[in-house]
């Protein structure tokens, strides 16, 4: 069996920042942050480790000082939890904040802000919590129920796919052809990586694994994506979700990461299949082990 790695996968710097933050401020104060830093089970278990309490509402805090998560959240939000009395810490990405001033700047400018993301997703009601008004659409039924406006101002949550967005973009102009349609590109560079790596990597193999917490949207992405080039695609967490039966002799197995996962799972779980491989039979084991690192 051979264990190809995506060029590009696992933690993005914006994460890494984001949990270097938490944990130097931890050792400093008692700190509590509001939601779930990153969406991997892993990461958060290390923080609760290091003492770090994690709510949902500035409400239950019980330190004075609070953390946002990376994901960001709205002025509004912000407005609020300092009214309390709290020490605001953000963790925002800070592609995430280009995000919002792409946003902000649309509205200024007189566009009908439009959101291509999950509706319910933290990163998305940070930016429509400061909205008056605003559509949130992830597919072409949500284009077609649009109602129609002179100027339509288009961003995106970071982590969406560039293809689906810019396949969006082109449905709303082409049933809204007399209205005014800007379109300020805000995926972030590290998901159009790992998704173009993820991609490559899903056409050169039998089997992918693809490893990032349950609610991790790119995570889920990566998924999706790797689905359309590969039969045989698993989502998992830890190499406890890792199973012998998925896999045969002589597989290419590929593996890619969201950009929460932390690269000692990566490591652990390619171990764990190295194991597997290991542990087969002289007449199963048809190729040697090789562990391979792409280039796109």
């Amino acid at each position: 069996m051979k264990i190809i790695r995506a060029e590009f996968l696992g933690m993005c710097f914006g994460v890494k920042d984001a949990i270097a933050l938490a944990v130097n401020t931890a050792e400093r104060e008692p700190l509590t942050i509001l939601g779930d830093l990153v969406h991997n089970e892993a990461v958060l278990a290390e923080l609760r480790a290091e003492g770090i309490q994690v709510v949902q509402q500035p409400a239950e805090a019980a330190t004075r000082t609070v953390m946002v998560t990376a994901h960001g959240a709205s002025e509004r939000r912000l407005t609020e939890t300092r009214g309390r009395g709290l020490n605001v810490l953000e963790a925002t990405c800070p592609l995430v904040h280009v995000a919002h001033r792409s946003l902000k700047r649309l509205v200024r400018e007189g566009f009908h802000p439009v959101i291509i993301g999950k509706r319910d997703h933290v990163e998305v009601r940070g930016m429509t919590e400061d909205l008056d008004e605003g559509d949130v659409v992830l597919s072409e039924d949500d284009i077609v129920n649009l109602q129609e406006r002179p100027r339509f101002g288009v961003i995106a949550q970071t982590t969406q796919p560039i293809d689906r967005v810019r396949h969006l973009v082109q449905l709303l102009r082409k049933r809204f052809p007399r209205s005014e349609v800007r379109f300020i590109d805000t995926v972030c560079q590290p998901t159009k990586q790992r998704q173009n790596a993820a991609i490559e990597l899903a056409r050169r193999c039998d089997v992918v694994v693809v490893i990032g917490g349950v609610h991790s949207n790119n995570t889920q992405e990566l998924v999706k994506t790797c689905s359309r080039f590969c039969a045989r695609v698993h989502h998992i967490q830890t190499a406890a979700d890792l199973c012998a039966e998925w896999f045969r002799a002589g597989d290419t197995v590929g593996l890619t990461a969201g950009t929460s996962t932390p690269d000692s799972v990566i490591e652990e779980i390619e171990c764990r299949l190295r194991d597997f491989t290991m542990s087969a039979t002289p007449t199963q084991r048809k190729e040697p082990y090789e562990t391979a690192f792409h280039a796109a």
